[in-house]
């Protein structure tokens, strides 16, 4: 600790002792992996063959995201030797005009000019006094404002990079051939710096194209990647985390976002599953490259001839059952529902959450858009429903027939009450359906009188299944008594 104390004070002390600066940048590349989760944030291990020498070195590697935590930055050698990290400054701030006008106020600058008759050029020097919303120059006998020519500058300014980059500070041992450090010694050492970052994002959306018989689905999946951290990430080994990883809220506000642009990529082979924790991953079998500012696609999942139900669904309130009312409405229209098991052979994978879009061929053979639906996380062997839309050919008029106060409850309010509906459902289609009349109602509940028997699926939800013949119409009723 010591040593470590007193190699930071002399480095600091004495700029005459201080390091030359290193480059390191993507050509020393030996591994790239990119693992990305939901919500804003990725994890990225850049392995290098960096040459190094024997005690302290000053390394600027390049080529990070400009949206790293770098609190969370990690170095370590790949080959187990030793490496103790001093120090490390993340360089965001980059070199632009404006940022090179911004950093250089109050240095002297050259100012070129073109004498507009002859064509020569000639230059004088000023000192850069404002840079904000204009520049202002003192000349040796006067101010300008405004740039009267091309200016040039001495350097650039230290603190200004043209890429995003970590600079670290470290100490390593390099033996010589007889084993022991050597003082001037140095050598090729394979370096890995992780850390984690924002501006890598990811979502999956699926197509299914319905049968024609509408018993059965082809799902592709896909998976949509955005980079907007600032940086490339050149043959990248990806991965994918589904699920929700808990993270600390920040007590400090976060750096600001880049601007979004966004290219399609071509599509590529499907991606293998495993678990991960309590989450699954998601590992692309071969390297791809996320270009900055782009958004690629690659393949999930492919599954075919999934069994699939279509479900008519009305679905009721329970505001109508403690008060009298009229008309409940007119042409009424069902929802058109989806459903489909995740599990079998041809699917029965772990799907990440995304909105599913189902197409069907006209009868000319062309695929048309029918709806779509999000879908949350959903584990093998669940249940995926998806609605897709309202019917066209089914409607429904629905009245409250009868209302009856039995019995009046403490202050007036609630009590026993009796009241009783008609459901009038029309099918205007040449072949015959069935519709879902779902039904919750309040407090303690009793069917006294139906046209059909109802299912209690919930403590205060009862469901009848409607069989309505082609082109015709079936009549539901049911009185129902409830206790508030």
């Amino acid at each position: 600790m010591k040593k470590t104390l007193l190699a930071l004070a002399l480095i600091s002390a004495n700029p005459a002792h201080a390091l030359d600066e290193r480059p390191s940048g993507s050509a020393e590349q030996t591994a790239l992996a990119v693992t990305i989760y939901n919500g804003d944030l990725a994890l990225v291990k850049d392995a290098r063959k960096v040459r190094v020498d024997n005690g302290d070195n000053l390394l600027a590697w390049r080529d990070v995201s400009a949206q790293m935590q770098p609190e969370t930055a990690l170095l370590r050698s790949t080959e187990g030797k030793k490496l103790t990290l001093l120090e490390q400054n993340f360089d965001f701030d980059l070199l632009t005009p404006q940022k090179l006008l911004e950093k250089s106020v109050g240095e002297t600058v050259r100012v070129l000019r073109t004498q507009p008759i002859t064509g020569v050029e000639f230059s004088e020097y000023a000192t850069l006094l404002a840079a904000n919303e204009g520049t202002v120059l003192q000349f040796k006998d006067r101010v300008e404002t405004g740039i009267p020519g091309r200016l040039g500058f001495n350097a650039v300014p230290g603190a200004l990079r043209d890429r995003p980059t970590l600079s670290m500070l470290f100490n390593t041992e390099i033996p010589t051939s007889a084993g022991h450090p050597g003082a001037n010694s140095a050598a090729d050492m394979g370096l890995e710096l992780s850390y984690l970052t924002a501006g890598l994002t990811w979502k999956a959306d699926y197509v299914a194209e319905l049968s024609a018989k509408e018993d059965s689905i082809d799902l592709n999946g896909w998976v949509t990647l955005t980079n907007t951290s600032g940086t490339t990430y050149p043959k990248a080994r990806l991965q994918l985390v589904a699920g929700e990883v808990n993270r600390a809220q920040p007590e400090r506000g976060r750096m600001p976002v880049m601007m979004k642009a966004m290219a399609m990529a071509d599509a590529a082979p499907q991606m293998r599953e495993e678990n991960l924790f309590e989450y699954h991953l998601y590992t692309l079998d071969r390297l791809t490259t996320l270009l900055d500012k782009q958004t690629k696609q690659v393949a999930l999942l492919s599954a075919q001839n999934v069994k699939t139900d279509k479900e008519f669904r009305f679905q009721g309130a329970d505001w109508y059952y403690g008060s009298q009312q009229g008309d409940l409405g007119r042409k009424l229209k069902p929802g058109v529902y989806m459903e489909f098991s995740n599990k079998g052979g041809n699917l029965g994978v772990p799907l990440p959450k995304g909105i599913v879009r189902v197409y069907k061929k006209d009868s000319a053979g062309r695929a048309q858009f029918i709806g779509e639906d999000r879908i949350d996380h959903t584990a093998k062997g669940e249940t995926i429903k998806l609605k897709l839309g309202d019917a066209f050919d089914i409607t429904a008029d629905k009245k409250q027939s009868d209302f009856q106060k039995i019995s009046a409850g403490f202050n007036n309010r609630g009590g026993v009450i009796e009241t009783a509906y008609v459901m009038e459902i029309r099918n205007a289609k040449n072949e015959k359906v069935t519709v879902t009349v779902i039904e919750p109602m309040h407090g303690d509940w009793q069917i006294l009188q139906e046209s059909l028997a109802h299912k209690k699926e919930a403590a205060h939800t009862a469901v009848w299944v409607v069989p309505i013949p082609a082109e015709g119409k079936t009549t539901l009723t049911w009185r129902v008594r409830a206790k508030f």
